[in-house]
C-alpha cells in the first residue's frame, strides 16, 4: 500500500511563508511526477507545482515567483513546497500527489495524501 502523509500546514499572516513537506512512503517500484495541489471552499482542487522525475518544474500562474517545489536528492520520494509572500487566496488545503508505480507488473497510478491545511489571515 502506498501512503502519502504531508506536514507544515498552519496559520501564518499575509507576506509570511510556509514549508510543506510529503513523503511517500510503502510499497513503491517506481515514482514519476510528484505534485502539489490545494482546494479552498466552494472551489475546485487545483494545481499548484508539480515536478518530473529529473526536477523539471512548472507552476500555476498564481504562485510563479513565490512557491518552490524541490525533490530531496537522497530520498526521491519526499517533496516540500516553500511558499513565501502569502496572500489570504493562497488559503486552502494542500495536497500532495504522487504517480506511482507500486509493483513492477502494475501500472502508474495517482495517489493523494490526507491533505493539511494552509491559513492566511491576520
Amino acid at each position: 500500500q502506498v501512503q502519502l502523509v504531508e506536514s507544515g500546514g498552519g496559520l501564518v499572516e499575509p507576506g509570511g511563508s510556509l514549508r510543506l513537506s510529503c513523503a511517500a512512503s510503502g510499497s513503491i517500484f517506481s515514482i514519476n511526477t510528484m505534485g502539489w495541489y490545494r482546494q479552498a471552499p466552494g472551489k475546485q482542487r487545483e494545481l499548484v507545482a508539480r515536478i518530473s522525475t529529473d526536477g523539471i518544474t512548472n507552476y500555476a500562474d498564481s504562485v510563479k515567483g513565490r512557491f518552490t517545489m524541490s525533490r530531496d536528492n537522497n530520498a526521491k520520494s519526499t517533496v516540500s513546497l516553500q511558499m513565501n509572500s502569502l496572500k489570504p487566496e493562497d488559503t486552502a488545503v494542500y495536497y500532495c500527489n504522487g504517480n506511482i508505480r507500486a509493483h513492477w507488473y502494475t501500472i502508474f497510478q495517482d495517489y493523494w495524501g490526507q491533505g493539511t491545511q494552509v491559513t492566511v489571515s491576520s
